[in-house]
């Protein structure tokens, strides 16, 4: 398979009672992946220290961070990484803009823009911060550098159902892309919007809580409303044909049990596929 698969089991990033089930959820994807092309970053077992920063659990979110940008380091596929919480993407994002010389545009499909900072975070969860962190802004060695954050005029955030009264105010200062979950249903109002960026590579991150909880039971934060399986699917696809993908991620997998797990995962695979699509358009 010409894409690699970077499996980052943290949980540390969400203060969900089922918060520890996201490692559980990276696994059990894991397992159904081609062992030849999957990498596992050992994510310490602790919880990890605040350590004055506002980010609960810091000090083990950033180790997971080094942890995964030097697995990244290694791959020359397309990579494709596979959480755990939201703070996995962190690593790949920043991964991503630094193989295209910062020539990037991020579409963030989430329940949750995840704009917060540590000031303003309500639980100080970093999943909740992931995409400002993206853009520049957050706990030192979380947030990325100037050299590859990716700019709010370059964010397109998709199916979000919940804001925090920052996160508001973070997407209307910069004007950030913003995509109903109706809006998804239509690819070529995703396309326009990412063309609208000016960038020529596109990172897709999917939160699988984007999808409405009758498509998935393992969800830690299942919103209402959400996008179905099938127009989700056919929404990466369309992406991909369009774009050169310089990366991506799937987080929020949160499985109940073992058997839930397994019901779940044909759901998850088929977003497996629709995004390794462009690791094969790449390899031709």
């Amino acid at each position: 398979m010409p894409a690699t698969f970077v499996v980052v089991p943290v949980w540390q990033g969400s203060v969900s009672a089922r918060a520890m089930s996201h490692a559980d959820g990276a696994e059990a994807i894991r397992g159904d992946l081609p062992a030849a092309a999957t990498v596992v970053v050992d994510v310490p077992s602790e919880a990890g220290e605040t350590l004055g920063t506002g980010v609960r659990r810091y000090s083990t979110i950033r180790r997971v961070r080094e942890r995964t940008a030097e697995a990244l380091a290694t791959v020359a596929d397309l990579p494709i990484t596979i959480g755990g919480d939201c703070g996995a993407a962190l690593a790949s994002v920043g991964h991503a803009s630094a193989a295209t010389g910062g020539d990037l545009a991020v579409l963030w499909l989430d329940a949750h823009p995840d704009l917060n900072t540590p000031e303003t975070s309500p639980s100080g969860a970093f999943g909740g911060m992931v995409l400002r962190a993206i853009a520049g802004e957050g706990a030192e060695g979380l947030a990325l550098d100037e050299s590859t954050r990716v700019a709010p005029s370059r964010l397109v955030l998709g199916g979000a159902r919940a804001f925090d009264d920052e996160e508001v105010r973070f997407i209307d200062e910069h004007g950030v892309a913003t995509l109903t979950v109706e809006d998804l249903s239509d690819p070529t109002a995703v396309v326009a919007a990412l063309e609208a960026t000016g960038a020529a590579n596109v990172y897709v991150h999917v939160d699988l809580d984007v999808l409405d909880p009758s498509a998935l039971d393992g969800l830690s934060y299942p919103m209402p409303f959400g996008i179905d399986a099938q127009t989700l699917v056919a929404l990466v696809r369309a992406v991909v044909a369009r774009f050169p993908l310089a990366g991506a991620s799937i987080a929020g997998f949160a499985p109940g049990s073992p058997a839930a797990a397994n019901d779940d995962l044909s759901t998850i695979l088929r977003l497996v596929g629709a995004l390794s699509s462009a690791g094969a358009k790449r390899a031709s």
